[in-house]
């Protein structure tokens, strides 16, 4: 048993730029691409998350740096530390219930498939750690329950899958992802208040009418609209407010630009090596399952390059830490998730047809209550990461995040484990 445990953490540790090459040549083989075909294509999908992840991590240096030279700058001092994605992910795979819960996981989603529960196939397998997430919620909750951490998994994937199914429509029309859902935890938890509150916000007076979408900006402010210009325009205002000197300000803007320039076009690779797999898979169903449709599920990262994710990212970064002051009952200081709410807009802005003003209200209004909400996990949070050794730095007492804590869907799990550890006393 200890050496299937070995095998299988030795695999997740490569990553989900090893991890999805190898799952695609399956998918495909199992699809009748032919091995060459499946090769290609796996191989190029991972070509293309490389250059994604390349792209991402240019984003998190550069903002997440900046983001933290604005909370030094301005003297924030709450006592909860947002310790990001990265952190809750490691401490999710690092929790003694991981292991069985990938194949549980698996299992759900082809049995789903099977009885008409959703149209998604959920490839995306590194991101299972939203699922195992919300397992390692109710297993701390409840002392240590196997059986209710499997129940808290399965309810945060089935959830998952169905809002991946309901925005499928969004990613391809929209972002153009054909045949392609998003069943990232953390983006469709944001969808599920997002979109209906950005229907309120769209509703508004003197707001509805906005054209503020990258297009009506480019064609009225010509070369200044295009969204690589935006970018640099953006960054180079975040790394003044950060305190950096017009040079330093210029570099981070020069970081931003090349995300908004580079990342459209590293989807465009990895959407090459997914077309053949994608269509093999229709046809595979529609061949078995005559007048039903089959989504391949992926890492919302694919969205988070299009220029009114990224602007509206950007000019959340300050308005974030400014909810976080002078919210009332917050304790969390945003930090480790700052560089990575391009995840968490996604769908909203899809929503708003790319409307930036108007998705930057409606975020705005969300992350109120994502706050609230970290500041709630807290302490779960916290003995979540402590069973990965994570400690808190210095005056710090206590750990969250937005992605994690902040994530209406799991913050649903961790009401559902107290009031089951409450009825069972």
């Amino acid at each position: 048993m200890q050496t299937f445990v070995n095998g299988i953490n030795y695999i997740l540790d490569l990553g989900p730029t090893v991890i999805l090459p190898i799952t695609m040549l399956i998918v495909g083989l199992i699809f009748g691409t032919g091995f060459k075909t499946a090769f290609k294509s796996g191989i190029t999908i991972g070509i293309g998350f490389v250059g994604i992840n390349l792209v991402i991590g240019l984003l998190t240096d550069n903002l997440g740096t900046a983001a933290q030279a604005m909370v030094e700058r301005f003297g924030l001092s709450l006592n909860v530390i947002d310790a990001g994605w990265p952190a809750a992910a490691a401490a999710s795979w690092a929790m003694p219930i991981s292991v069985l819960l990938i194949p549980v996981c698996l299992v759900v989603n082809l049995l789903m498939i099977v009885f008409k529960m959703t149209k998604t196939l959920d490839v995306d397998i590194w991101n299972y750690w939203h699922f195992i997430a919300a397992g390692a919620t109710g297993y701390i909750v409840t002392g240590g329950s196997v059986w209710f951490a499997v129940v808290c998994a399965v309810l945060y994937e089935m959830v998952v899958l169905v809002i991946a199914d309901k925005t499928q429509p969004l990613a391809e029309n929209f972002f153009g992802l054909e045949g392609i859902s998003l069943p990232t935890g953390s983006t469709a938890a944001y969808a599920l208040l997002g979109i209906p509150i950005g229907k309120v916000v769209g509703m508004i007076p003197g707001i509805k009418n906005l054209n503020a979408d990258p297009e009506s900006i480019q064609k009225r402010f010509g070369i200044f609209g295009e969204p690589m210009m935006v970018g640099l325009i953006l960054g180079t205002v975040i790394g003044l407010l950060a305190g950096y000197d017009v040079g330093g300000a210029f570099q981070v803007g020069i970081a931003m630009g090349a995300v908004m320039l580079l990342m459209p076009r590293m989807v465009k690779i990895l959407m090459e090596g997914l077309i053949p797999i994608s269509e093999a898979a229709r046809e595979f169903m529609k061949k078995r399952f005559p007048g039903r449709d089959l989504f391949i599920g992926l890492d919302a990262a694919l969205a988070v390059g299009h220029p009114a994710v990224m602007s509206t990212a950007l000019l959340l970064t300050p308005i974030t830490l400014l909810i976080a002051v002078l919210l009332p009952g917050n304790r969390v200081l945003p930090f480790g998730d700052l560089a990575t709410i391009t995840f968490y807009v996604a769908f909203i802005v899809a929503s708003r047809k790319g409307n930036i003003i108007q998705s930057v209200i409606t975020t705005a209004i969300i992350l109120v209550f994502s706050l609230w909400m970290a500041t709630d996990f807290a302490e779960i949070h916290t003995a979540m990461m402590a069973n990965a050794d994570f400690t808190a730095p210095g005056n710090i007492t206590e750990i969250s995040s937005l992605d994690m804590g902040g994530n209406f869907l799991n913050w649903l799990i961790l009401k559902f484990a107290q009031l089951y550890q409450s009825i069972i006393g």
